[in-house]
């Protein structure tokens, strides 16, 4: 019998996913538990149009990232810090501190979309990446001032 997966299922199949297993199996485990439909033309153009209204999310979303990336790309984060023998900066600034930052000038990003590959802890211009969307990825220039 041929089922179409509704949820992923380890070690079996993925959503969306057409598979051929044993009736008995099919019967009794998949569809009994919410696993997978049986394979006909509505549950195929279910498939179909859920695939489509996948696709047209997917496009929104990474026209929105784009646009973001270079709204962000213009955006200049100025932090103020106190400074030792030698303009020192005592600590660094923190992920937490430039999401802050971002939220304060309107910005929805989460910390876990912000990437330092160092410690920003010098004054000076220093670039911090921003993961807005499935390859794609923004730019913002900290600007560290005493």
């Amino acid at each position: 019998m041929e089922v179409i997966f509704i949820k992923d299922l380890r070690g079996q199949g993925k959503k969306g996913q057409i598979k051929n297993v044993k009736d008995g199996y099919a019967e009794n485990y998949l569809i009994k538990n919410g696993y997978a439909v049986i394979k006909n033309k509505e549950n195929l153009q279910k498939l179909e149009s859920e695939k489509s209204k996948k696709a047209a999310e997917d496009e929104k979303n990474r026209k929105l990232a784009e646009e973001l990336k270079i709204k962000l790309s213009k955006e200049v984060l100025e932090f103020k810090v106190k400074t030792g023998e030698g303009d020192k900066v005592f600590g660094s600034i923190s992920i937490k501190q430039i999401k802050d930052e971002l939220v304060k000038l309107g910005y929805k990003i989460d910390k876990n979309q912000i990437e330092i590959t160092s410690p920003i802890q010098s004054l000076g211009f220093h670039n911090v990446t921003i993961n807005l969307y499935t390859g794609i990825k923004g730019q913002i220039k900290v600007h560290v001032i005493k």
